[in-house]
């Protein structure tokens, strides 16, 4: 029997970070759960990270269960070290996909309701091993991360890509995001950010 040629990684993951307590946000609900605009401020970023049609969405779960508003053709990750901070639940993502054999994920943040589907494809396309979007002059995540970055990545912390984005500014390829794909790229942590969004 032959040896199976080795195939290289050539596809892509979409990650959706939504493991935090969220303590900032004052409303009712966790803001994750918060509708806005008939959904939930989480089912808005998955929908944009469905649209993009990458090859497989992910979401990390942790400080509350998200089951009931995760579709079937959505994987859901449950983060049992959320506590530790963001850096756990992004090395939960980097470990799954590397599971799966996927070449980069690109990851974005369950509370950013407004980045478009436009915007997770067109960072999901660059072929750097680090880019990240830019909007108006300023860095902020979807970010694309290869394979050959998830080692460096930290294990502990509140910081996940960005930290990796500060500490090799060399390495990080901007990809500009265009005005028209409407993308908002604020974080809703506070109920004050949510008055601003809608």
């Amino acid at each position: 029997m032959q040896p199976q040629p080795h195939q290289p990684r050539s596809t892509v993951a979409a990650v959706i970070l939504a493991a935090g307590a969220g303590t900032r946000f004052t409303g009712d609900d966790h803001k994750l759960l918060t509708v806005v605009n008939g959904k939930t401020i989480l089912r808005h970023s998955i929908d944009a990270a469905l649209a993009a049609e990458l090859d497989e969405v992910v979401v990390v779960s942790g400080a509350i269960d998200l089951a009931d508003q995760v579709p079937d053709t959505v994987t859901l990750i449950h983060n049992e070290k959320w506590e530790d901070g963001q850096a756990t639940s992004l090395q939960a993502a980097v470990a799954y996909a590397d599971s799966r054999g996927h070449a980069a994920v690109v990851v974005g943040l369950g509370d950013s309701p407004g980045i478009s589907s436009e915007t997770w494809r067109k960072v999901a396309e660059v072929p750097n091993d680090l880019a990240m979007a830019r909007f108006d002059g300023e860095l902020r995540p979807p970010t694309r991360l290869s394979a050959a970055m998830w080692a460096s990545l930290p294990v502990t912390g509140d910081e996940g890509a960005r930290a990796l984005v500060r500490h090799r500014p060399d390495q990080v390829r901007p990809v500009p995001i265009d005005k028209e794909f409407g993308d908002n790229p604020t974080d809703i942590d506070t109920l004050e950010d949510l008055r601003r969004w809608s």
